[in-house]
């Protein structure tokens, strides 16, 4: 079949290579220059698989409470005259009953899991390059009220066959000896060792390159506009150039994986995607070649930011705003983040100007992404991952490719449409 891809970021890329795989000719349209420069640019560069619960859990509410009026909370709700945003809002609220908590939570990890081995096997096949760096992920916690979960969340993570290490502060330091020099006591941490981490920008500019080299077809600086059905199928998409030019894409099937600007896409359609673009933030901070930086990829629980070594630079990223399309960048926000690294490390030196970025995950109220086929018979979705994007892009892709290829993946989750 040909198939159309909308979307070059992670999920869009990784569905492309897997539809080639599995022989079909694809072509992708992004609106960016180049793949991956939007939610894929600088993300906080983890595979935690071993971070499958979702922000929607019965700690969330109290925990949104103790945060309103702080411009620097980890997660910031900007009223809006929005249907969409207040709809969303009740929507995550009714997902953090302990039920609804622990059924996502099982859907995310069995998916991130697969996902991690996925992106394993294109490793070893490809020899891709973007930064990798398998050394775990340790989860960080400075309270004893938050500590005491460590063992719980152990417990799961080891139900799912994955490994998990509950550790008291001396044990953390040992791991990741940049920690000694903390200006806070750290109560004890939880280590996944299986994690990863690596630039998730450069892998998908690079897994574009061995999909374009195998035949992908790639058109960038095109917007999609509307989609046009006929008869319950999508004939075609009507993208627009910068020139102004309105085109038109003809297909045998059609993948949506436009993130945060999906639903406002197939609307006109009759279809409704739970998403809702929730805003992120990071730093990235060049580094010394004799830089103490941290080599572990970290979170810290505590102020919901995560922080990975990229090569020569260091990437903290985390807090979540609900603040509808915007893409300013908050400079309180940022500054924060960048506050708390210097907590978490005071000899760190930056090598030059640290960076800040925004960026939309687009998140269900879920946080489970919606994966699976549209009411139209040849439209499909990879879309909605919010904070996993990086953890879930390979898997998704992979499942994504076999139902369009009118399989039903043998991974146990709540596909869309099937």
């Amino acid at each position: 079949m040909r198939v159309i891809v909308l979307g070059a970021g992670l999920a869009g890329v990784a569905s492309a290579w897997y539809l080639r795989q599995a022989g079909h000719e694809v072509v992708v349209v992004e609106r960016q220059p180049k793949p991956g420069l939007e939610t894929s640019f600088a993300n906080g560069g983890q595979i935690s698989v071993s971070h499958a619960e979702p922000w929607a859990n019965p700690g969330a509410p109290g925990q949104i409470v103790r945060w309103l009026g702080r411009e620097d909370a980890p997660l910031l709700f900007r009223p809006r005259a929005d249907l969409q945003q207040w709809s969303w809002g009740l929507a995550f609220l009714a997902q953090c009953l302990p039920g609804s908590t622990r059924r996502n939570t099982q859907a995310i990890q069995r998916l991130a899991i697969y996902s991690r081995d996925r992106l394993r096997e294109l490793r070893r096949a490809t020899g891709i390059e973007y930064d990798f760096i398998g050394k775990g992920i340790l989860h960080l916690f400075f309270t004893a009220r938050d500590f005491a979960h460590a063992g719980k969340r152990k417990a799961l993570l080891n139900e799912f066959g994955m490994r998990a290490d509950v550790l008291d502060a001396r044990e953390c330091m040992a791991v990741e000896p940049a920690l000694r020099d903390c200006r806070e006591p750290l109560a004890g941490g939880l280590y996944a060792p299986e994690d990863e981490s690596g630039d998730a920008m450069k892998f998908t500019q690079r897994l574009a390159g061995l999909c374009a080299e195998r035949g992908v077809s790639f058109h960038h600086g095109l917007a999609a506009e509307s989609i046009e059905a006929r008869a319950g199928r999508i004939a075609a998409v009507h993208v627009r150039g910068a020139g102004g030019a309105l085109e038109r894409i003809e297909g045998d099937a059609f993948v949506v994986a436009l993130g945060s600007y999906g639903p406002q896409l197939v609307r006109p359609l009759g279809e409704h995607l739970p998403i809702y673009p929730v805003k992120g933030y990071s730093i990235t901070m060049p580094l010394a070649p004799d830089a103490q930086a941290p080599e572990v990829s970290l979170t810290d629980e505590s102020r919901r930011i995560v922080c990975s070594r990229l090569g020569q630079r260091l990437r903290v990223a985390g807090t979540a705003e609900l603040n509808g399309h915007d893409l300013s960048i908050n400079r309180t926000r940022c500054e924060a983040i960048l506050r708390r690294t210097c907590e978490l490390f005071p000899s760190l030196q930056p090598a030059g100007e640290v960076e800040y970025w925004a960026g939309l995950r687009p998140a269900t109220p879920s946080n489970v992404p919606v994966i699976g086929r549209g009411k139209p018979a040849n439209l499909f979705y990879n879309t909605g991952h919010g904070t996993l994007g990086w953890t879930l892009a390979c898997g998704s892709g992979q499942v994504l490719a076999e139902i369009v290829s009118g399989r039903r993946p043998a991974l146990e989750f709540p596909f869309r449409g099937l």
